[in-house]
């Protein structure tokens, strides 16, 4: 199989307001789909990012019932030379950066929090 990308990513909430506010407020992701009580999706260029309410998930027939519990991770891409400027922008926006790593190819991410306790990272373009 040659995959060209992972399309959705998923995370799950009870506080879809809260994830409203941070992704679409704070971030400035498109809303392309919401439900109160149930999900809101937003586009992450050409990705997906859902959020699920778990209670509701869980209890569907079709698509196949899907809910976790824990803290998730996912990482953004964005271009090489906006690096800097996303960086700076996650700052002034007041979320703080929890840790910088520099990997062994010598480029660098970094890690902030959602508020909804999962861990986000803004990764170049070529870091893989």
């Amino acid at each position: 199989m040659k995959f060209r990308q992972i399309k959705e990513t998923c995370i799950y909430t009870t506080n879809l307001e809260a994830a409203k506010s941070f992704y679409f407020n704070k971030l400035g992701l498109e809303i392309i789909s919401h439900l109160p009580g149930k999900h809101i999706f937003f586009r992450a260029g050409n990705s997906v990012l859902l959020c699920f309410n778990p209670d509701d998930s869980s209890q569907k027939k079709s698509p196949p019932p899907h809910f976790a519990k824990g803290r998730y991770h996912f990482a953004f891409e964005v271009e090489s030379g906006e690096y800097e400027h996303h960086k700076a922008e996650i700052i002034s926006k007041g979320i703080a950066i929890v840790d910088t790593v520099v990997w062994t190819n010598g480029q660098e991410s970094f890690y902030f929090e959602d508020g909804l306790g999962n861990i986000l990272e803004i990764v170049p373009e070529g870091i893989w």
